[in-house]
């Protein structure tokens, strides 16, 4: 395993703020910050923040972030895995109803959105993991408590030009915080039905 500095990153768009706490990224989110493509709502947001490197398809990237502060509709954070403007998938946890959910928004000039609740990960830490493969990228997600849990595997072709990092957004509110514990490589995913090791 291999850890990313958070220094490593630049992000898509500046957060209200970002500070380094003991080895913890916190960040603030704007109000009304999102990604999001058309589909539905008619409307196109790239204002979210992710915090991105370049990414190989040699490693894995997993994030991992405390749910601590998830109290409003469609609090959000987890990985981003971007190519460009138009393509891009984010994956992680959202507050829908009340109660996180696990999920991810794959867009490719139009997105969609997958979801499935999980209240029993409620104030834990969580990661997320993204490992490409042929002409694929393989979503799971865990908690501390929780084994890993395959979210989506969906079409993410680019072997060139590809970054990934933390994200976050907040659609509906102010002062929404997150807590980064961890941005790491590792080795790449053997195999769909095989969970990789947790490090």
């Amino acid at each position: 395993m291999r850890i990313v500095e958070w220094q490593a990153g630049h992000w898509s768009n500046e957060p209200v703020s970002s500070r380094i706490v003991s080895g913890t990224l916190v960040v603030e989110a704007a109000a009304g910050s999102d990604y999001w493509q058309q589909t539905l709502y008619g409307f196109q947001h790239n204002n979210g923040h992710a915090l991105l490197a370049p990414w190989e398809d040699t490693e894995a990237v997993e994030i991992s972030f405390s749910l601590d502060g998830f109290t409003e509709l469609y609090d959000q954070a987890g990985i981003m895995l971007w190519h460009s403007e138009h393509i891009w998938i984010k994956a992680g946890i959202e507050l829908n109803d009340g109660v996180p959910h696990i999920g991810a928004v794959v867009t490719d000039t139009y997105s969609d959105w997958s979801l499935s609740p999980v209240p029993e990960w409620a104030g834990e830490e969580v990661t997320l993991r993204a490992s490409r493969m042929k002409d694929a990228v393989i979503l799971r997600a865990r908690t501390d408590n929780h084994p890993w849990r395959t979210i989506r595997v969906a079409r993410f072709p680019y072997e060139l030009g590809k970054q990934a990092g933390p994200f976050l957004c907040a659609p509906t509110r102010s002062g929404f915080q997150v807590s980064f514990k961890r941005w790491s490589l590792s080795d790449p995913d053997s195999d769909v039905h095989t969970d990789p090791q947790v490090l």
